[in-house]
C-alpha cells in the first residue's frame, strides 16, 4: 500500500509538472531550478532549438548537471597544469523541455523526465550544489557596501553567515563571494573611494525610500564617520530591537577602521543587522556620534539593553 500512495504522489506530480505554462523561457528555467533545489540535484541550460533571423529561442532543453559524461579528451590529458576536477557527469536522463507557443506566446512542457541514476543531495547539501549557488541582489548591495568601507571578504561572509542563521543558509560560498566583488571592481570605474561609497549609498536611497544614511567629512573630503540602515533593518529593530549588540571589529579593513555592525535576534534567534557605521576616531565624540545617527534612525526608539563589544578608546 506504501509503494501504490508513492507511485500516485508520483503520477499526480508529473501531471502538474507537464501542465505548467510559463510567460517566459527565464521562469520555465527558474521553476526547474527551484524543483530541483526542492528534490536535491543542480540544473543547467542544454540545448536551444532557435528561429528565424534574429535566432529567438523556441525550445530549451534544461538537464540535470549530471547529464551526459565528461569527453576523454578532458580526462585524459598529458599537458595538464591543475590537478582535473572531480568527475560528476554519470549520464543522468532527468531534464525538463520547455518550447514556445507562437500563437499564445506562452511556453509550455514539451518533455519531463525525472529519471536520476545518481543519489540526490541531502537538504542540507543542496545550497553547495552549482546552479543554487545565486548571490541575490540584496545581499550583493550588502556586499558592495561593505566591500567599498573596506571590510575584507572573509569578515564579510562572517557576517553573512550571523546574519542568514549559519553557512549554508547564505545560498553562495566564499569562491561566489571573491569572484563577484572581482567582477565587480573590474565593472567599476575607480574613483575618490569616499565619492564612491557616497554615491552608491545615494543610489540605495533613491530605489528604497526608508533607506538611511548620514555622514560626515574632514575638510579633506575624506570620511570621518559613516552610518547606514536599509528598510528592512529598520523594521527588523521595531519588532526585535528591545537588546542590541554593537561591536567594534578594530582594524578589519584596509583603511584600519573600526567597522561596526549593530545586531540583535528575531524570533527564531537567529542574528539580524539593524544598521552598520564606520568611524575614523575611536573617541567618545566619535561613538556619541554613531549612537545618536543610529536612534535617529530607528525614530529614537531606546533599546531596553545595549552590549558593546571591542570598543577602543
Amino acid at each position: 500500500m506504501e509503494d501504490t500512495g508513492i507511485l500516485v504522489e508520483e503520477l499526480l506530480e508529473y501531471q502538474q509538472i507537464v501542465s505548467k505554462t510559463f510567460n517566459s523561457e527565464d521562469e520555465g528555467i527558474h521553476f526547474y531550478n527551484k524543483y530541483a533545489w526542492d528534490k536535491g540535484f543542480s540544473i543547467r541550460k542544454s540545448y536551444a532549438e532557435r528561429r528565424n533571423v534574429a535566432k529567438e529561442v523556441k525550445r530549451r532543453v534544461i538537464v540535470c548537471s549530471r547529464q551526459r559524461y565528461r569527453e576523454s579528451k578532458h580526462v585524459k590529458r598529458d599537458n595538464r597544469i591543475r590537478k582535473a576536477r572531480n568527475i560528476t557527469r554519470c549520464g543522468c536522463k532527468a531534464k525538463l523541455v520547455i518550447e514556445l507557443n507562437k500563437d499564445t506566446g506562452q511556453w509550455y512542457v514539451k518533455d519531463f523526465v525525472d529519471d536520476h541514476n545518481h543519489p540526490l543531495a541531502a537538504p542540507d547539501q543542496t545550497c553547495f550544489l552549482r546552479s543554487h549557488q545565486v548571490i541575490s541582489d540584496v545581499q550583493k548591495e550588502e556586499i558592495i557596501e561593505m566591500e567599498i568601507a573596506g571590510v575584507r571578504k572573509h569578515h564579510i561572509m562572517n557576517i553573512m553567515e550571523k546574519q542568514y542563521g549559519g553557512y549554508e543558509n547564505v545560498g553562495f560560498i566564499d569562491t561566489d563571494l571573491y569572484n563577484y566583488c572581482h567582477r565587480y571592481k573590474i565593472e567599476t570605474i575607480v574613483e575618490g573611494d569616499a565619492e564612491t561609497v557616497l554615491r552608491h549609498l545615494r543610489a540605495r536611497e533613491e530605489r528604497d525610500p526608508d533607506f538611511f544614511f548620514r555622514f560626515e567629512a574632514d575638510e579633506d573630503r575624506h570620511l570621518k564617520r559613516l552610518f547606514w540602515a536599509d528598510s528592512q533593518s529598520r523594521l527588523d529593530y521595531e519588532a526585535f530591537g528591545d537588546v542590541v549588540v554593537f561591536d567594534s571589529t578594530y582594524r578589519t579593513n584596509r583603511y584600519k577602521l573600526p567597522f561596526i555592525p549593530f545586531v540583535g535576534l528575531n524570533q527564531h534567534r537567529s542574528t539580524v543587522v539593524f544598521g552598520c557605521g564606520i568611524i575614523a576616531e575611536e573617541t567618545v565624540k566619535g561613538y556619541e556620534w554613531l549612537l545618536s545617527t543610529f536612534l535617529t534612525a530607528m525614530s529614537q526608539k531606546h533599546p531596553f539593553g545595549c552590549i558593546c563589544a571591542n570598543v577602543g578608546m
